[in-house]
């Protein structure tokens, strides 16, 4: 598990250094550098993957991401052209720490030292094991989705979880472990019937219907619905069926990752509903209970009150989530990191922190003037 993140010069950060947590909830408004922090991950992880990295190179522009050149990811007010990252794992003894040199002139990266200490990481993400990276912008609803038996077989979801179902249609009869708790005993312990029991969480009476068309190598997915004391509906198309679906699938099939992995996810509150949004949170709990570090970058209070309530059950110690909200002072970037207890309530409440509901109720109920 990561434990630690330090980035220098990088894009809006001079210097960051973030505390992680099984579950580590990025937060604040839009612009603030939320996803610049997860772009860090994933610049190494292509370019680990592409082994590029070995050789002492960064892949910029890749599947996962794409920044575009060495200037664009360097920090504007940078005293000196370097980009650093620094990582700290839970169980890699030595801290993985890079320095890549700009040259302005030559628009290149290169490695400013040797990265020999590299190949000690290459079984852990974001260096090498299992990433999963849900982007902001997802595949909404379609006729057909991708099949690959390759993506499936390395777990591949893609960026926008165009591979999703494909994972799913592949792998449904893979079984949970009889401790897992992401499982619902009612519902059994298979991949698929998981995913299904999470979907009615979010969104009440909801059910996948996947159909693989060989010949054509691709995947057809539907939803029927069904209401207690009532007849379960025909299945309706994926275009038929609103946004929140198609949206959410990606990020359940991604926190139903195995255990080990590192989970990147922007925005799983996208198209929902929010009573579905604070289930969802307490999904991305149990996936962090069952040995998945999640990192997540959210807009939504409901998403945030689901950790904070899974913490008041007991459900998750209050050490185990980590609260980052992101904020900008003149040019850089600060962070502030309240602490949650075990009643759930945070230590400090910084401004703009999830607090516009409370503004919008304050206007609502002042006198008019």
């Amino acid at each position: 598990m990561l434990e630690r993140i330090v980035l220098r010069n990088f894009k809006c950060f001079d210097e960051l250094d973030l505390t992680c947590a099984p579950l580590t909830m990025l937060c604040g408004v839009n612009g603030m550098g939320k996803s610049s922090l997860i772009q860090a991950l994933l610049v190494l992880w292509q370019s680990a993957s592409s082994g590029d990295l070995f050789r002492g190179e960064l892949v910029l522009g890749g599947e996962l991401t794409d920044i575009g050149t060495g200037q664009d990811m360097l920090f504007e007010d940078a005293e000196e052209n370097v980009i650093a990252f620094e990582l700290h794992h839970q169980v890699v003894p030595p801290p993985l720490r890079l320095k890549f040199r700009y040259s302005r002139e030559a628009d290149r990266l290169s490695a400013d030292e040797e990265l020999s200490r590299v190949e000690a990481w290459d079984g852990y993400p974001p260096v090498g094991g299992s990433l999963i990276y849900v982007s902001a912008e997802r595949l909404g609803p379609r006729k057909l989705y991708s099949q690959s038996e390759a993506f499936a077989r390395s777990g591949y979801l893609g960026a926008r979880g165009e591979y999703a179902l494909n994972y799913l249609a592949a792998r449904q009869n893979e079984a949970l472990t009889p401790d897992d708790p992401r499982q619902a005993k009612h519902a059994g312990r298979r991949l698929l019937d998981v995913v299904d029991h999470w979907l009615q969480e979010v969104t009440p009476g909801a059910h996948l219907q996947l159909e693989t068309v060989r010949d054509a190598d691709a995947i057809i997915a539907g939803f029927s619905f069904d209401r207690a004391g009532d007849v379960t509906t025909r299945r309706f198309r994926a275009t038929n069926v609103g946004f929140g679906l198609s949206y959410t699938l990606p990020v359940l099939t991604a926190l139903l990752a195995p255990p080990g992995s590192l989970c990147l996810i922007e925005n799983p509150e996208a198209h929902l509903h929010p009573r579905g949004q604070t289930r969802l949170a307490e999904l991305a709990v149990r996936a962090a209970l069952a040995g998945v570090q999640v990192i997540v970058e959210t807009h939504s209070d409901h998403f945030i009150d689901g950790i904070r309530i899974a913490v008041r059950d007991k459900l998750i110690e209050p050490g185990d989530t980590a609260f980052h909200y992101f904020e900008r002072e003149g040019g850089r970037t600060t962070v502030a990191s309240p602490r949650v207890d075990a009643d759930g309530r945070l230590s400090s409440w910084p401004a703009g922190f999830f607090d516009q509901h409370e503004e919008n109720l304050a206007r609502l109920i002042a006198p008019r003037s």
